[in-house]
């Protein structure tokens, strides 16, 4: 049995940390004992580990400006700080502080994997959380092997970082079977009205994410009479900005942003249209949920997409680029025709096949038992 650390920065309520959760849960106990380490504790995920899986809370909380202060000390002090047991293999589960962390593994029987989330763009931003560019370059050469969440992903990063060792695209896990199963439980918090088109967006209210541009949209098409309600599930900096947008818009009525909730896919599955309207993403995890709950997606081109839906609408509707108006044209494709949503439904249902949890943790567990061959 091989020992096996993940670390990530926390288990709050990201994409990430939900897909991190789904991979440790369902990994092979025969073959794999798993560990999580999370940097800062308090997170919303922590609760969903199975028993069998370890958790080690680094800090209680988070401390505001952690990385700055994590940059005073080298990766190799760090390493030596926080990771004191031996493992087979560690994987840094996030960019930033956790990969800073894990390269300063000196150990030569431990094999080291960095996961990458998201497209960075460029060296500033792919290098926050290092003292410099040539810093952040020698700690992700460090690594066996780099695991990237889509082909977009891969290619941006490996334009930032030139690195020697493999770079595989690994698909995020999702728990399809529980999806479905916790999109039966019934709603009463929320009355959704059969006379309007229902669309929903999933994510922390962030920049990012690009809700803003979403409440603008939706007012749009209220002014254009169509009969819409968009729904938002999830909590961050943003809610006063767009809440601003919506009452400025006179669209409070028809857009409601519902916090986070703990099973947001029974709110999903009442919905006609899932909307992605992020600027940035890595592998949308909340539109892959979509997909299995057989909800037409409709995406700004932003990482991942075009693997998930076609490159040519097959899927979904990927609108060209990331911008308000060609995200306003593809909603309204899609919200002004039954046909077209009817259509996207099942084909939704059947690319969500590829996504299956038993197809996503046999590829990471074959990438893990190579490694150990010293195959990778």
């Amino acid at each position: 049995m091989k020992k096996i650390l993940f670390v990530i920065h926390d288990l709050h309520h990201g994409g990430a940390e939900k897909v991190l959760v789904n991979l440790v849960n369902n990994m092979d106990r025969e073959k794999f004992d798993v560990t999580v380490m999370a940097l800062f504790g308090g997170g919303v995920n922590e609760q969903f580990l199975k028993k069998d899986v370890k958790l080690i809370i680094c800090h209680k909380r988070a401390v505001r400006g952690n990385s700055k202060i994590m940059k005073l000390f080298s990766p190799q002090f760090l390493f030596g700080y926080y990771i004191k047991d031996k493992y087979d293999i560690i994987v840094s589960y996030l960019e930033g502080p956790s990969a800073r962390i894990v390269s300063g593994c000196n150990e030569k029987n431990t094999k080291l994997v960095s996961w990458i989330h998201v497209e960075q763009h460029d060296r500033n931003t792919a290098c926050n959380a290092f003292r410099d560019y040539k810093e952040a370059l020698e700690c992700y050469r460090k690594f066996d092997c780099t695991v990237c969440v889509s082909e977009y992903v891969k290619k941006d990063f490996q334009s930032i970082f030139p690195v020697e060792n493999p770079v595989y695209v690994l698909y995020n896990t999702n728990e399809t079977d529980q999806i479905r199963e916790l999109a039966k439980e019934p709603v009463d918090d929320v009355v959704f009205k059969d006379n309007e088109i229902k669309l929903i967006g999933v994510g922390k209210l962030m920049t990012n994410k690009g809700f803003d541009k979403l409440a603008r949209i939706h007012a749009r098409l209220i002014r254009e009479g169509y009969k819409a309600h968009t729904y938002i599930l999830g909590e961050g900096p943003e809610r006063n900005k767009i809440e601003k947008i919506v009452d400025e818009n006179g669209c409070a009525d028809t857009f409601t942003l519902l916090g986070y909730r703990t099973n947001p896919y029974k709110y999903v599955a009442k919905c006609n249209i899932f909307v992605c309207s992020s600027v940035a993403e890595g592998f949308s995890t909340a539109a892959t949920e979509a997909l299995i709950l057989g909800v037409p997606v409709v995406t700004t081109r932003v990482s991942g997409m075009e693997e998930m839906l076609g490159k040519n609408n097959e899927f979904g509707i990927v609108v060209d680029g990331t911008g308000e108006d060609k995200l306003y044209d593809g909603l309204k494709v899609m919200v002004s025709s039954l046909k077209i949503r009817e259509k996207y439904r099942d084909k939704a249902r059947e690319r969500s096949k590829i996504f299956s949890k038993e197809n996503t943790v046999s590829e990471v567990e074959k990438m893990f038992e190579s490694m150990m061959k010293n195959e990778a």
